[in-house]
């Protein structure tokens, strides 16, 4: 459950960008977002109880355009006020959908200065749309080439200690990988979709899967396999005991819309 936190601030509004009237100093600019976007939200599913177990948001266009045409123009200048309108209008649309599950949101790291201001806009648009904090779960990636891996970790802990549910994406790449364990260890880590690729025939990758589900089973982190896309990924995955899955083979991102039970291609049904 998230904890009783009192933010250093007073209550303030959110503007017509999503964004509030009074910004971290130090973030960014007044200035609003040049562009639009939306969002697409692709179930995560769990094998062992045949439920949704979280939806992540995927950055569209405002029709459905691909990531890369909104991601093309973030920038050093707009990349703040990109990650924070991102966190609030994903919480936006998944209340205006009644989502039930655990709400997975990506935030950039090298946007941040202050995790615990910073963190302040995702309080107030939970607390305008009305989804719960505690099914918000906040998750990263190695696109952003951060340098600083103790720096990741204290942005990450800092959630954490606030009560949000925490993730480390791409989990084998780059970064991503037991150096950022070391430091953090977070709820749930994600396998990266390379290392999902082909599992079910490559001996190597099998054996890091191995490894990788010992640590986390020793250390009490979950683990979800992203990029599943045959039923022989997904029964390898499941003979090592891994049920939280996301990919192609279940659903593919939804535009604007929640995954439903009934709507999900279950390998096993």
């Amino acid at each position: 459950m998230i904890k009783n936190i009192k933010l250093r601030t007073t209550e303030f509004t959110l503007g017509d960008d999503g964004l509030p009237d009074a910004n971290c100093s130090n973030c960014a600019s007044s200035e609003r977002l040049p562009f639009k976007f939306s969002y697409a939200f692709q179930p995560i599913i769990d094998a062992a109880t045949h439920q949704i177990f979280a939806h992540e948001a995927l950055v569209r266009g405002p029709n459905g355009e691909t990531a890369a045409s909104v991601l093309s123009q973030i920038n050093e200048s707009n990349r703040y006020r990109f990650d924070q309108a991102c966190r609030v209008k994903a919480i936006k649309i998944a209340a205006q959908l009644d989502m039930q599950t655990i709400l997975s949101i990506n935030f950039m790291p090298n946007a941040i200065y202050r995790p615990e201001v910073c963190i302040r806009t995702t309080f107030e648009a939970a607390r305008i749309y009305g989804f719960p904090l505690e099914r918000i779960m906040f998750e990263t990636v190695e696109g952003e080439h951060i340098s600083d891996g103790k720096w990741l970790a204290e942005v990450f802990r800092e959630y954490q200690r606030i009560g949000f549910l925490t993730a480390i994406d791409d989990f084998g790449a780059g970064f991503a990988g037991l150096n950022l364990l070391a430091e953090f260890q977070p709820n749930i880590i994600k396998l990266d979709m390379e290392l999902i690729r082909d599992i079910d025939k490559l001996p190597v990758k099998q054996a890091i899967a191995r490894g990788v589900v010992q640590i986390c089973t020793e250390l009490g982190i979950r683990i979800i396999a992203e990029g599943v896309e045959t039923v022989e990924e997904y029964r390898f995955l499941r003979h090592l005991d891994i049920s939280l899955m996301q990919g192609f083979l279940f659903s593919k991102p939804l535009f604007e819309a929640c995954g439903e039970v009934a709507t999900i291609s279950w390998p096993d049904s």
